[in-house]
């Protein structure tokens, strides 16, 4: 059974709404879909597959308020990338021991989802390329945010931000840091990412790197 009044399934159902909005770069030789794990690599799968483009991933992790985890106070990214929101650290009193704290956690976390996902595999090369930055939706888009700013330091030749939900103010922010944002669904008022699928459930560290090595194989031939 269905509710007619959530736009997306599941993440997959999500992905391939994202890439009915990005047919314009089907089969583009030099993109690639960078998914954000673990909720993005469902919807950049299946952004990729149907694009026929590569498909890597770029670990960010949210630096969550410690009283609140759920928000974010920022986030970091592969490569030494800090993004964060000076208004909540201001407004939830959060110092500078607590901040480190925070940061070394999921610094270890990262670091460890990268072995877990990528194994030997050597990470993509940016310069000149078309990059898509896929998520599974935005809150306050921090994290998306330090993507953007992880990616740029390549100097790829464009980047697009695609994600199936996100609140309209966030997306007005990442407009003035890439060259297109792709969002079919922007409500308001916003309440959180999942409220707008049926299946929200945990994507799994198996399920990215299952995902991974299927796009992998294809893009190999080997599929």
């Amino acid at each position: 059974m269905t509710d007619a009044r959530l736009p997306f399934v599941d993440r997959a159902d999500a992905g391939r709404a994202l890439a009915r909005l990005l047919q314009a770069r089907r089969g583009d030789a030099g993109a690639i879909v960078l998914a954000l794990p673990r909720g993005g690599v469902p919807v950049g799968y299946e952004v990729a597959n149907e694009l026929d483009v590569a498909l890597d991933l770029l670990i960010v992790r949210k630096l969550g308020v410690p009283s609140y985890p759920e928000l974010a106070m920022g986030a970091i990214a592969s490569g030494g990338v800090r993004v964060l929101n000076e208004d909540v650290l201001r407004t939830y009193g959060v110092d500078a021991r607590a901040l480190e704290a925070v940061e070394r956690r999921e610094s270890a976390e990262l670091h460890r989802r990268e072995r877990a996902y990528r194994g030997q595999r050597p990470v993509p090369q940016l310069r000149g390329r078309q990059v898509i930055l896929v998520d599974d939706g935005l809150a306050t888009g921090a994290t998306m945010l330090s993507a953007v700013r992880a990616v740029r330091r390549q100097a790829p030749a464009g980047m697009v931000v695609a994600v199936p939900v996100a609140p309209a103010e966030v997306l007005a922010e990442l407009r003035e840091e890439v060259d297109e944002v792709v969002c079919p669904f922007t409500p308001e008022p916003f309440s959180a990412i999942g409220r707008w699928y049926l299946d929200f459930s945990q994507t799994s560290d198996a399920e990215v790197v299952d995902l991974l090595q299927r796009a992998w194989q294809r893009e190999a031939g080997g599929a």
